[in-house]
Protein backbone atom coordinates (compact mmCIF):
# COMPACT_ATOMS: atom_id res chain seq x y z
CA UNK A 1 0.00 0.00 0.00
CA UNK A 2 1.33 3.49 -1.19
CA UNK A 3 2.35 5.21 2.13
CA UNK A 4 1.92 9.21 2.84
CA UNK A 5 3.56 11.27 5.00
CA UNK A 6 3.83 14.90 6.25
CA UNK A 7 5.99 16.33 2.97
CA UNK A 8 3.54 14.06 0.61
CA UNK A 9 0.44 16.21 1.93
CA UNK A 10 2.27 19.89 1.82
CA UNK A 11 3.72 19.27 -1.41
CA UNK A 12 3.40 21.29 -4.81
CA UNK A 13 2.32 18.43 -7.73
CA UNK A 14 4.57 18.73 -10.99
CA UNK A 15 3.20 19.45 -14.52
CA UNK A 16 3.75 16.01 -15.31
CA UNK A 17 1.93 14.62 -12.06
CA UNK A 18 -1.12 16.87 -12.57
CA UNK A 19 -1.00 15.49 -16.24
CA UNK A 20 -1.05 12.31 -15.32
CA UNK A 21 -4.22 12.52 -12.80
CA UNK A 22 -6.04 14.16 -15.73
CA UNK A 23 -5.01 11.49 -18.04
CA UNK A 24 -6.62 9.10 -15.47
CA UNK A 25 -9.67 11.35 -14.69
CA UNK A 26 -10.09 11.03 -18.67
CA UNK A 27 -9.31 7.44 -19.67
CA UNK A 28 -11.86 6.29 -16.81
CA UNK A 29 -14.99 3.88 -18.20
CA UNK A 30 -18.06 2.36 -17.20
CA UNK A 31 -16.97 -1.20 -18.55
CA UNK A 32 -19.70 -3.58 -19.03
CA UNK A 33 -17.23 -5.95 -21.43
CA UNK A 34 -14.33 -7.13 -22.92
CA UNK A 35 -13.38 -8.45 -19.04
CA UNK A 36 -10.16 -10.35 -19.56
CA UNK A 37 -9.71 -13.97 -17.88
CA UNK A 38 -7.35 -12.66 -14.82
CA UNK A 39 -8.08 -12.61 -11.18
CA UNK A 40 -7.67 -9.54 -9.25
CA UNK A 41 -5.04 -10.38 -6.08
CA UNK A 42 -6.01 -9.60 -2.53
CA UNK A 43 -3.56 -6.83 -2.28
CA UNK A 44 -4.80 -5.11 -5.29
CA UNK A 45 -8.41 -5.18 -4.54
CA UNK A 46 -7.05 -3.84 -0.89
CA UNK A 47 -5.06 -1.06 -2.49
CA UNK A 48 -8.63 0.17 -4.46
CA UNK A 49 -10.58 0.21 -1.10
CA UNK A 50 -8.47 1.99 0.83
CA UNK A 51 -8.38 4.20 -1.87
CA UNK A 52 -12.23 4.77 -1.91
CA UNK A 53 -12.69 4.64 2.45
CA UNK A 54 -9.70 7.87 2.23
CA UNK A 55 -12.93 9.56 0.24
CA UNK A 56 -14.57 12.93 2.06
CA UNK A 57 -18.00 12.25 4.02
CA UNK A 58 -20.18 15.05 5.71
CA UNK A 59 -19.14 14.81 8.77
CA UNK A 60 -16.33 12.42 8.67
CA UNK A 61 -19.09 9.92 8.73
CA UNK A 62 -17.64 7.24 6.59
CA UNK A 63 -21.24 6.10 6.11
CA UNK A 64 -19.91 3.13 3.51
CA UNK A 65 -19.41 -0.60 3.11
CA UNK A 66 -18.19 -2.65 0.77
CA UNK A 67 -19.40 -6.23 0.55
CA UNK A 68 -17.36 -8.19 -1.81
CA UNK A 69 -18.90 -11.37 -4.43
CA UNK A 70 -17.06 -13.75 -6.14
CA UNK A 71 -19.90 -16.50 -5.77
CA UNK A 72 -21.39 -17.37 -8.61
CA UNK A 73 -25.39 -18.08 -7.44
CA UNK A 74 -24.66 -14.93 -5.87
CA UNK A 75 -24.29 -13.39 -8.76
CA UNK A 76 -26.81 -15.14 -11.30
CA UNK A 77 -29.83 -13.73 -9.06
CA UNK A 78 -28.16 -9.96 -9.32
CA UNK A 79 -28.21 -10.97 -13.13
CA UNK A 80 -31.55 -12.18 -12.96
CA UNK A 81 -32.65 -8.98 -11.28
CA UNK A 82 -31.08 -6.80 -13.92
CA UNK A 83 -32.87 -8.82 -16.48
CA UNK A 84 -36.22 -8.58 -14.97
CA UNK A 85 -35.66 -4.41 -14.83
CA UNK A 86 -34.35 -3.73 -17.97
CA UNK A 87 -37.60 -5.68 -19.30
CA UNK A 88 -39.75 -2.84 -17.08
CA UNK A 89 -37.30 -0.07 -18.02
CA UNK A 90 -37.67 -0.44 -22.10
CA UNK A 91 -41.44 0.41 -21.80
CA UNK A 92 -40.40 3.83 -20.75
CA UNK A 93 -39.43 4.22 -24.70
CA UNK A 94 -43.02 4.11 -25.43
CA UNK A 95 -43.07 3.00 -29.35
CA UNK A 96 -40.00 3.92 -30.50
CA UNK A 97 -38.88 0.82 -32.10
CA UNK A 98 -35.72 1.42 -33.18
CA UNK A 99 -34.72 2.93 -29.69
CA UNK A 100 -35.94 -0.14 -28.06
CA UNK A 101 -33.77 -2.22 -30.65
CA UNK A 102 -30.83 -0.13 -29.79
CA UNK A 103 -31.11 -0.38 -25.88
CA UNK A 104 -31.89 -4.46 -26.38
CA UNK A 105 -28.51 -4.25 -28.02
CA UNK A 106 -26.20 -2.38 -25.21
CA UNK A 107 -24.12 -4.55 -23.11
CA UNK A 108 -25.40 -3.00 -19.93
CA UNK A 109 -23.54 -5.19 -17.34
CA UNK A 110 -21.11 -7.28 -16.58
CA UNK A 111 -22.13 -9.34 -14.10
CA UNK A 112 -20.92 -12.98 -14.20
CA UNK A 113 -18.39 -11.96 -16.62
CA UNK A 114 -16.27 -9.83 -14.47
CA UNK A 115 -13.56 -11.27 -11.50
CA UNK A 116 -15.02 -9.83 -8.40
CA UNK A 117 -18.95 -8.08 -7.60
CA UNK A 118 -18.80 -5.33 -5.45
CA UNK A 119 -22.33 -3.95 -3.59
CA UNK A 120 -21.27 -0.16 -2.03
CA UNK A 121 -24.08 0.47 0.86
CA UNK A 122 -24.93 3.89 3.20
CA UNK A 123 -25.47 3.46 6.47
CA UNK A 124 -27.37 6.68 7.83
CA UNK A 125 -26.64 5.62 11.75
CA UNK A 126 -23.52 5.43 11.45
CA UNK A 127 -21.61 8.00 14.48
CA UNK A 128 -25.35 9.33 14.46
CA UNK A 129 -28.00 10.42 14.32
CA UNK A 130 -26.16 13.92 14.60
CA UNK A 131 -23.72 14.35 11.80
CA UNK A 132 -22.36 17.39 11.06
CA UNK A 133 -23.71 18.57 7.95
CA UNK A 134 -25.91 16.28 7.31
CA UNK A 135 -29.04 17.76 9.44
CA UNK A 136 -30.41 20.12 6.98
CA UNK A 137 -29.39 18.18 3.88
CA UNK A 138 -29.86 14.19 4.80
CA UNK A 139 -28.54 13.26 1.45
CA UNK A 140 -25.19 14.56 1.90
CA UNK A 141 -24.65 10.94 3.21
CA UNK A 142 -25.56 9.23 0.05
CA UNK A 143 -23.22 12.08 -1.48
CA UNK A 144 -20.58 10.58 0.45
CA UNK A 145 -20.77 7.26 -0.18
CA UNK A 146 -20.44 8.34 -4.29
CA UNK A 147 -17.86 10.07 -3.61
CA UNK A 148 -15.88 6.94 -2.20
CA UNK A 149 -17.43 5.39 -5.26
CA UNK A 150 -15.98 7.77 -7.39
CA UNK A 151 -12.28 6.88 -5.82
CA UNK A 152 -12.79 3.44 -6.37
CA UNK A 153 -13.22 3.92 -9.56
CA UNK A 154 -10.84 6.31 -10.28
CA UNK A 155 -7.81 4.20 -7.94
CA UNK A 156 -9.29 1.21 -10.47
CA UNK A 157 -8.39 2.58 -13.25
CA UNK A 158 -4.35 3.22 -12.31
CA UNK A 159 -4.35 -0.42 -11.51
CA UNK A 160 -5.73 -1.11 -15.19
CA UNK A 161 -9.10 -2.78 -13.35
CA UNK A 162 -12.31 -1.98 -15.95
CA UNK A 163 -15.51 -0.71 -13.34
CA UNK A 164 -19.03 -1.29 -14.37
CA UNK A 165 -21.61 0.28 -12.36
CA UNK A 166 -24.91 -1.77 -12.99
CA UNK A 167 -28.05 0.19 -12.14
CA UNK A 168 -30.92 -1.22 -13.58
CA UNK A 169 -31.90 -3.23 -10.59
CA UNK A 170 -33.77 -3.76 -7.88
CA UNK A 171 -32.81 -2.54 -4.38
CA UNK A 172 -34.76 -4.50 -2.27
CA UNK A 173 -34.24 -7.77 -4.57
CA UNK A 174 -30.36 -6.60 -3.66
CA UNK A 175 -31.31 -6.41 0.34
CA UNK A 176 -32.59 -10.02 0.15
CA UNK A 177 -29.72 -11.43 -1.88
CA UNK A 178 -27.26 -9.84 0.34
CA UNK A 179 -28.94 -10.39 3.65
CA UNK A 180 -28.62 -6.49 4.15
CA UNK A 181 -30.07 -5.16 7.39
CA UNK A 182 -33.19 -2.74 7.44
CA UNK A 183 -31.10 0.31 7.90
CA UNK A 184 -28.63 -0.39 5.00
CA UNK A 185 -29.24 1.10 1.69
CA UNK A 186 -27.72 -0.27 -1.71
CA UNK A 187 -26.04 2.58 -3.04
CA UNK A 188 -24.19 0.69 -6.47
CA UNK A 189 -23.69 -2.59 -7.88
CA UNK A 190 -20.39 -2.81 -9.09
CA UNK A 191 -18.29 -5.35 -11.77
CA UNK A 192 -14.46 -5.08 -11.37
CA UNK A 193 -12.08 -6.79 -14.13
CA UNK A 194 -8.64 -6.57 -15.88
CA UNK A 195 -9.80 -5.77 -19.47
CA UNK A 196 -8.62 -6.05 -22.59
CA UNK A 197 -8.50 -2.65 -24.04
CA UNK A 198 -9.99 0.74 -22.43
CA UNK A 199 -12.02 2.77 -25.17
CA UNK A 200 -11.23 5.56 -26.46
CA UNK A 201 -14.83 6.99 -25.42
CA UNK A 202 -17.66 6.38 -23.47
CA UNK A 203 -19.62 3.37 -24.37
CA UNK A 204 -23.10 5.11 -25.08
CA UNK A 205 -21.04 8.28 -26.38
CA UNK A 206 -19.75 5.66 -28.97
CA UNK A 207 -23.18 3.96 -29.86
CA UNK A 208 -24.47 7.32 -30.34
CA UNK A 209 -27.28 6.90 -27.93
CA UNK A 210 -26.26 10.14 -26.39
CA UNK A 211 -23.39 12.37 -27.10
CA UNK A 212 -21.17 14.51 -24.43
CA UNK A 213 -22.74 17.96 -23.77
CA UNK A 214 -20.34 20.89 -23.93
CA UNK A 215 -18.89 22.26 -21.20
CA UNK A 216 -20.30 25.77 -22.20
CA UNK A 217 -23.80 24.89 -22.22
CA UNK A 218 -23.91 23.38 -18.53
CA UNK A 219 -22.11 26.54 -16.61
CA UNK A 220 -23.47 29.59 -15.52
CA UNK A 221 -21.99 32.52 -13.96
CA UNK A 222 -23.58 33.94 -10.36
CA UNK A 223 -26.80 33.23 -11.36
CA UNK A 224 -29.30 30.48 -13.14
CA UNK A 225 -28.52 30.79 -16.67
CA UNK A 226 -26.40 33.93 -16.84
CA UNK A 227 -23.68 33.17 -19.78
CA UNK A 228 -22.45 36.41 -20.38
CA UNK A 229 -21.38 37.87 -17.20
CA UNK A 230 -18.54 39.93 -18.49
CA UNK A 231 -16.63 39.32 -15.23
CA UNK A 232 -16.12 35.46 -16.57
CA UNK A 233 -14.76 36.19 -19.99
CA UNK A 234 -11.90 35.02 -19.15
CA UNK A 235 -12.85 31.45 -18.81
CA UNK A 236 -15.50 31.70 -21.39
CA UNK A 237 -12.68 32.19 -24.28
CA UNK A 238 -10.90 29.15 -23.04
CA UNK A 239 -13.66 26.94 -24.05
CA UNK A 240 -14.33 28.81 -27.96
Amino acid sequence: MYRSNEQFYNRIFTSAEKEIFYNVLFSRRDVRKRFANRNIDDKTIYNILKAAHHAPSVGFSQPWNFILIKDNETRQRVKDSFLKERLKSVDLLNGDKERKEKYHNLKLEGIMESDLNICVTYDHKRFGPFVIGRMTVEEAGVYSVCCAIQNLWLAARVENIGVGWVSILNNLDLVNILNLPVDIKPVAYLCLGYVDEFSEAPDLEKEKWLKRTSLKDIVFFEKWEDKNNHNWNGFRKLDE
